[in-house]
């Protein structure tokens, strides 16, 4: 598939309805990107908001802790989802409302298989890896989350006012957007270590023993992420209008997050979750609405 291949279709009321529904499972399941994503231009506002829709219910599958809903089930339900998807980028249809709008986007911006493989097979990855290497943290990391900015990245570049070299300027913000989300995703693992440890029986971080877990891990890894933070940053005033200040608010709000959890003592991590407050998101998101290119 080209980077940028445009949909010809006119849209239906079957098109409205999936994007509403998209819309709805951002909403409920993530208030910082909820709100960071109102600060998106249309039509990019509506193609990340389906991007990241497909994104949580793949999670919902291999994330649910419902004990009785087992392993064998999930594999089942992750591999209808994927063909599904993958019908649906061939013909631009589903039955299923969430991937039926991921195939729009997917369409519009050209989004195709080089990124949509190794995200399933991160998903796919959930259901057995209980510990990872380095190897296949960087794999995880890639297929979960890099290329979710990817993804993202080919929607701000086909907005209207996006800059025509399009080509170029996806080879020049890449790896600022494969950087951003690998942020996104390193100081979730972060915030959930208690949860994915006691409730999913997952250890993310190689090497890491979370029963110890101690101040200098929380630093280390911390170290990390803000060298991701600080090469994503540089690409931010690059992007174009559309998508600036979005990125901007969302990169301030994960930024405030990792500078929390490394004021939160390591053994509080451990017990309970981080988060950034509503009224600082708000504020972070209104300094994003000030900005310039800055």
């Amino acid at each position: 598939m080209s980077l940028f291949v445009g949909r010809g279709t006119p849209r239906s009321l079957y098109d409205s309805v999936s994007e509403a529904s998209s819309a709805i499972v951002i909403r409920e399941y993530s208030s910082s990107f909820g709100l960071a994503s109102r600060l998106l231009g249309e039509p990019v506002r509506t193609q990340v908001r389906n991007i990241y829709a497909l994104v949580r219910v793949a999670d919902e599958i291999v994330d649910n802790p419902d004990p009785t809903l087992p392993r064998a089930a999930r594999a089942t339900m992750l591999d209808w989802l994927e063909d599904d998807v993958r019908h649906a980028l061939r013909t631009g249809y589903s039955g299923n409302l969430v991937v039926h709008a991921f195939a729009r986007t997917a369409q519009a911006v050209g989004i195709g298989d080089d990124v949509v493989a190794p995200f399933f097979a991160s998903m796919r990855t959930d259901l057995d890896t209980t510990a990872h290497t380095s190897a296949s943290f960087e794999r995880y990391v890639y297929g979960s989350a890099e290329v979710v900015g990817l993804m993202c990245l080919r929607s701000f570049l086909a907005a209207p006012d996006a800059a025509p070299d399009r080509a170029r300027q996806y080879d020049a913000l890449a790896p600022g957007a494969r950087r951003l989300g690998a942020a996104f995703q390193k100081l979730n693992f972060v915030r959930d270590l208690a949860d994915d440890h006691d409730v999913l029986r997952r250890d993310y971080f190689p090497g890491l023993d979370v029963e110890r877990f101690c101040d200098q891990d929380r630093d280390r890894i911390l170290d990390d992420i803000d060298a991701d933070l600080h090469a994503a940053a540089a690409v931010v005033p690059d992007l174009p209008a559309s998508s600036r200040r979005a990125v901007r608010a969302a990169h301030a709000t994960f930024r405030e997050l990792a500078c929390r959890l490394r004021a939160t003592p390591a053994e509080d991590i451990r017990r309970t979750r981080v988060r950034v407050p509503t009224a600082v998101k708000l504020r972070l998101a209104a300094g994003a609405m000030r900005g310039g290119r800055s």
